[in-house]
């Protein structure tokens, strides 16, 4: 039965990832056309104000003739020109679709991972890497509801298959019984806050990522050279990008605060002792001061714009730091990567 389970949990993954890749497909499709969108605008923008400077002469040569006859024509003109609202992209549809479908199937497989091992699933590198990225695709439907940040979505997607084929492939353990250190209810509070805390944090990350090339556009814009990605012209500005991702760092932080806390006090139910200065905590803590360090220098220092951006993108590589280096090549009371 163990077995049969953890067949139906690996199949359930697989299907999982191939319909995360087909979402990326189909996300990569709408920024491609997004880009060919906007330079067929530009090119017809052009032509239309060609046409506008020719309709001016003779709108003054017919107030020349009296009469109201340029007031008609500008709102003639007017409503010509207004364009209806154009409809969300079929293939930014279909990514979200199929991006709902790889969150169900991916859920499957950590259940049934779970079921399998009649516990929790994250007691090693393996499983965390299944809850993780499944916590990271949850959270990016989620914040659908709040905020509409399905641009997104190709960055999500792609690095939700990147991080389980790393984990199917390098990470994956047979289910054993837990050590007895994890044998706690604390395993269920302490991970799962931790989990919510990378999911968040991963999608700071991508905003952050984001702000960054928004703003090169502006600065090519400024120096009158060719801007480069034209489909970041249909995307936030680089001011709410960083506003996003400053928001959703505060509240990872949170999590993570309450991650540190809680580990704490499992460490002194398991080790007799709150801390111990062990590999896994010194880094924890360290993600924490960097992040710390990130929400305080914007709110109070001022640090605005790719400062920002970039002290962000070095909190969460100490995140991916931690999970995988740490994890493998640094032995000490945390040492559960079951490798």
């Amino acid at each position: 039965m163990l077995s049969q389970l953890e067949t139906y949990s690996t199949i359930a993954l697989y299907s999982g990832m191939i319909v995360y890749a087909i979402a990326f497909v189909f996300y990569v499709v709408d920024l491609a056309n997004r880009s060919g969108d906007l330079v067929g605008a530009a090119s017809a923008g052009s032509v239309k104000s060609a046409s506008a400077q020719g309709g001016s002469a003779q709108s003054a040569s017919a107030q020349a003739a009296g009469g109201n006859t340029t007031v008609l024509t500008r709102q003639k003109a007017s409503a010509s020109t207004r364009q209806p609202q154009q409809p969300r992209s079929r293939w930014m549809r279909s990514g979200f679709a199929l991006t709902v479908l790889g969150f169900v199937l991916h859920a499957g497989a950590t259940v049934l991972r779970g079921i399998g091992a009649e516990r929790v699933p994250w007691a090693n590198m393996y499983e965390f890497a299944l809850t993780a990225t499944l916590a990271v695709v949850a959270l990016f439907l989620i914040v659908q509801f709040f905020v509409d940040i399905r641009f997104l979505g190709a960055l999500v997607v792609g690095m939700a298959v990147v991080f389980l084929g790393v984990a199917k492939v390098n990470y994956y353990v047979e289910i054993v019984p837990l050590v007895p250190a994890l044998d706690s209810y604390w395993l269920v509070i302490h991970i799962l806050v931790a989990v919510l805390g990378v999911g968040v944090f991963t999608l700071s990350f991508g905003l952050s990522i984001l702000q960054l090339l928004q703003a090169r556009r502006a600065n090519q814009k400024k120096a009158g050279a060719p801007q480069s990605m034209a489909f970041m012209s249909s995307m936030p500005n680089a001011v709410r990008l960083e506003d996003l991702a400053y928001r959703l760092a505060i509240i990872g932080f949170a999590f993570w605060t309450f991650t540190l806390i809680a580990g704490s006090i499992w460490a002194e139910a398991a080790w007799s002792r709150y801390w111990g200065w062990d590999v896994k905590e010194v880094w924890t803590f360290v993600i924490w001061v960097l992040y710390a360090g990130f929400i305080h220098a914007r709110a109070t220092r001022g640090w605005r714009g790719s400062r920002s951006a970039w002290l962000n993108i070095v909190a969460y590589a100490a995140v991916i730091f931690n999970f995988t280096v740490v994890n493998v090549f640094f032995k000490g009371l945390h040492a559960y990567s079951g490798l």
